[in-house]
């Protein structure tokens, strides 16, 4: 259990840590295998103030018997008693619901009982005063709508108590003045400690709820961060419907492992899926410091654009940047680990796309159009650690990179294509 902040500071170190362990022993006293931990530290609760005000009570017990008073005193050890087997019974039964009835009962007519034998309020020390805890506890462990019922019980009884209160105090009790009003003191920081433990706990419940809120809150958001771009993230939680648009100019990257379907047939689980993670965690990390979206991983491909969902002059530069720096990398990693197969196939193409997201759940920030697929098409017919893109990407890129070309290919679906090679920058 972690350690509520009402007993942070008020206590020493020690002491929290031992009423914890108690709460956490009485919480299991009577629970129920389906009750979750909040329900049952609620029980436990209740039952350690039981426990607590039956420990008081030894207090009045003896004081009101050494006085003259065996009624009064008998009042106080009624309700150790009723306590007791309250607490016997719950440990057989199960039924929370039963104990804590009693106890609210209990907390409501014994001590107007009291203040009955005593003589009224005057000569009882204000010991109806404790009833005040009824109402507070059901607010805390039934609810507004439930509580309400032993608010009202409380206020009829206050009310009775005072129209008989003149009655009562002819013949009120012969206690000394001092024990009176040292009793209504006691009774007064009784009831007080009591609230303010229960209260407190729950106020302490509410704040640690919020604060797991939060922080699953912000876990989703960084989930679905890794989902959607920003943008389309905060346009999906602000309205409903579909989200799609139209970009004039964006880029479009493709990067494939050349060979490594062959290699997944040889190569154990955990050392394939270790080795897809190391190649993509680096293209993530070299498409975030260029600026890239990326949009999906397909098997052993990797997909990435840039001029969306934001629009940005320099996406193709951009993306340019990206392709040398992916093929860097891969051929780093193949000398350093000695797999001299392991090499990329990019393919680039630039222009007009749509975006948007698609599904209901496990949904996706996507691109069509035949930008995107004629980018497919120069990944799908490159070459191995070569980067391939269309004439216009050629065109586009200017004298800012180095280019050779390629020539004519025969491409799926498009037919003949001029096509060239990204080398380096110049």
């Amino acid at each position: 259990m972690a350690e509520p902040e009402v007993l942070q500071g008020a206590l020493p170190q020690g002491s929290r840590r031992s009423i914890l362990r108690l709460l956490d022993r009485l919480s299991d006293l009577g629970a129920r295998a389906e009750q979750g931990h909040d329900e049952r530290v609620r029980s436990g609760t209740l039952i350690f103030a039981s426990l607590v005000i039956a420990v008081v009570s030894f207090v009045w017990v003896v004081t009101y018997f050494a006085y003259g008073y065996p009624l009064s005193a008998a009042i106080p050890l009624a309700y150790q008693l009723l306590t007791a087997v309250g607490l016997a019974v719950l440990a057989r039964t199960r039924r929370f619901d039963i104990f804590r009835t009693t106890q609210f009962v209990a907390f409501l007519v014994l001590p107007a009982l009291l203040q009955v034998s005593l003589g009224g309020f005057v000569a009882s020390s204000g010991m109806v005063l404790w009833a005040v805890f009824t109402p507070l506890a059901a607010l805390a462990l039934l609810g507004l709508r439930r509580s309400v019922g032993w608010l009202l019980a409380f206020f009829a009884l206050l009310i009775a108590l005072a129209l008989l209160d003149p009655r009562l105090s002819q013949s009120p009790s012969t206690l000394p003045t001092g024990f009176v009003i040292t009793f209504f003191v006691l009774n007064v920081m009784g009831v007080t400690l009591c609230t303010y433990m229960m209260l407190g706990y729950f106020v302490e419940q509410q704040d640690r709820a919020r604060r797991a809120l939060e922080a699953e809150r912000e876990r989703s958001e960084r989930l679905l961060l890794n989902v959607l771009p920003e943008p389309i993230a905060r346009r999906l939680k602000e309205k409903t419907g579909v989200i799609a648009e139209h970009y004039d100019a964006v880029t479009v990257l493709f990067a494939d492992l050349v060979g490594f379907t062959e290699q997944s047939s040889v190569m154990a689980p955990a050392e394939l899926v270790a080795l897809l993670d190391r190649i993509f965690s680096a293209f993530d990390r070299l498409a975030d410091a260029e600026g890239l979206e990326k949009i999906k991983t397909i098997g052993d491909a990797y997909m990435a654009a840039a001029g969306l969902p934001e629009e940005r002059q320099d996406h193709l530069e951009a993306v340019a940047r990206t392709a040398l720096a992916m093929r860097d990398e891969i051929a780093g990693m193949a000398a350093a680990s000695g797999q001299g197969w392991l090499a990329v196939r990019v393919g680039i193409d630039t222009g007009p796309a749509v975006a948007g997201v698609i599904g209901k759940r496990k949904f996706i920030y996507d691109l069509w159009g035949d930008t995107v697929n004629t980018a497919s098409r120069m990944e799908s017919h490159g070459l191995a650690g070569e980067i391939q893109v269309t004439e216009r990407v050629a065109a586009a890129l200017g004298p800012a990179f180095s280019l050779r070309a390629r020539g004519t290919i025969e491409v799926k679906g498009k037919g003949p294509m001029a096509t060239f090679l990204l080398d380096g920058v110049t």
